[in-house]
């Protein structure tokens, strides 16, 4: 399949989009989109606007998925039908705006819009792609970060480039196949890192339950299945029985949770940098992103603080059902500050930090605690007092070394799988998106590209503005001013 170019092209007038094919008309979306404000139809299902995927329905018996509250009354709220643009005013910035596929209900804050003489599916393919969001990121303002205004004026007057109804048909039936070939490239790439992560849990839970004897054969690490005759009953331990030899002790009696800042002599760190971790900077594999460093004096009051060398776990689901966290063993400066989401412990002599971080990692402990958490679906928390009064089995240091030289040993060829396989998705996510923008402005001609049947492809990749993932961010349901 060979993409080319348009034969003659003309100047677009827009910096960032360059030439655009030389019959394709400029209009003003004032001339394309017609306002619609219905109401009073509380009976139709809630829908929401999200940057991933546009227009989504809503699942209000799910708790997880109802951040915003909503009213008793929804008379007031705006009816979209399905083959109408709906846009977050809010959000449009983000991209948090599409053509519905669903009859319902959204926010009486929002746009709903009809449209007049473009193809609905190549309207909702161009308008979410790369080449237009800049435009409503241009005609959105306001003073809150996050919370930018779109003012319909201003958006009235954005130019959209339209070919002919053929080639929006030809254009949205080609992005429709190619779209759906990246979604199960990239399924099948996901699916391998679910398993590969699974393989990696294996190797982990069986070592920090100590299923498994390692032995150092010549300078190279072995490991045997421990025999059930060496195991003795522990009935006070999450394990029922430990290996012989382990010490059950909690967690509380080996480590110092939540250390004061006070140790660091914060008068004479008023004025140095130091490593801020929000959450988004840890990873589930326990690798931290130490470019964000912000002056102690402005971090030290409200954070949680921490040092090299101290092991960092979130406490909120979903990151603590995940495991993220990490052993700070690399950490760029000698201490420093994150979310107050993390849950800061200091191992002591008596536990290896990167053995404790396996520990917590680990598909066992982690099991155990999703059982514990506490507060509303969608914002449970662990508690301290389950990790301190968590019942460990502790081999000796001796032991606890091998272990962890064995858990890196083995894991290391498996976590450069993964990340060679998140970097694959990474560059086909990346070339998902310059294709949607390079095809709807014309940079390539697929009129006569001959695409097989797609009517039973499975196209399951998000429509996401922006290539990495993350929690769909739902409408602030705001009064309509």
């Amino acid at each position: 399949m060979k993409l080319k170019p348009y034969p003659e092209y003309k100047d677009s007038g827009v910096e960032w989009l360059g030439k655009i094919p030389k019959h394709w008309e400029m209009r003003k979306f004032r001339t394309i989109l017609t306002p619609i404000a219905e109401r009073n139809r509380p009976d139709l299902p809630l829908l929401s606007v999200v940057r991933e995927k546009g227009v989504i329905e809503r699942n209000i018996k799910d708790d997880s998925e109802n951040h915003n509250y909503i009213p008793d009354d929804l008379s007031h709220y705006k009816v979209v039908k399905s083959g109408q643009f709906a846009m977050n005013k809010m959000k449009a910035w983000q991209g948090s705006y599409g053509i519905s596929k669903f009859n319902g209900i959204v926010s009486p804050a929002y746009f709903v819009f009809d449209l007049k003489c473009i193809e609905p599916d190549f309207f909702h393919k161009a308008v979410r792609s790369r080449a237009y969001v800049p435009f409503f990121t241009q005609a959105s303002d306001g003073v809150r970060v996050g919370q930018w205004d779109l003012s319909q004026t201003r958006m009235k007057e954005m130019p959209f480039f339209i070919p002919s109804s053929e080639e929006q048909l030809a254009i949205a039936r080609f992005l429709d196949y190619k779209t759906a070939q990246i979604a199960r490239f990239i399924k099948a790439k996901k699916r391998m890192i679910e398993l590969l992560k699974e393989q990696k849990q294996v190797i982990i839970n069986d070592a920090v339950t100590g299923k498994i004897v390692i032995k150092d054969e010549g300078g190279r690490l072995k490991a045997e299945k421990r025999p059930d005759s060496s195991f003795i009953p522990h009935p006070s331990s999450f394990l029922q029985t430990v290996p012989e030899g382990w010490e059950v002790r909690p967690i509380k009696q080996i480590v110092f949770f939540n250390p004061s800042k006070s140790e660091t002599g914060s008068s004479s760190k008023s004025s140095e940098n130091v490593v801020f971790l929000p959450m988004e900077n840890v990873s589930v594999d326990g690798r931290i992103n130490c470019s964000i460093k912000r002056p102690y004096k402005d971090v030290c009051n409200g954070f949680s603080y921490f040092k090299k060398g101290d092991v960092v776990i979130a406490k909120i689901t979903p990151c603590f059902e995940n495991g993220k966290g990490a052993y700070l063993d690399e950490l760029e400066t000698e201490c420093g500050f994150g979310t107050t989401e993390f849950i800061t412990i200091r191992p002591s002599s008596k536990i290896d930090g990167r053995l404790l971080r396996f520990i917590l990692s680990s598909n066992w402990f982690l099991k155990i605690g999703e059982k514990y958490m506490m507060g509303s679906a969608g914002q449970k928390r662990i508690s301290s007092d389950f990790i301190k009064n968590f019942q460990l089995g502790i081999p000796s240091l001796e032991e606890q070394a091998q272990i962890v030289s064995y858990i890196e040993t083995k894991t290391a060829a498996l976590d450069q799988a993964i990340s060679r396989t998140e970097r694959e998705i990474a560059l086909m996510q990346e070339y998902r998106t310059r294709l949607i923008s390079d095809v709807v402005t014309g940079k390539i001609d697929v009129q006569n590209i001959e695409i097989p049947d797609i009517a039973n492809i499975d196209a399951t990749i998000d429509e996401s503005i922006d290539e990495p993932e993350g929690e769909e961010e739902l409408e602030t349901a705001e009064a309509e001013e």
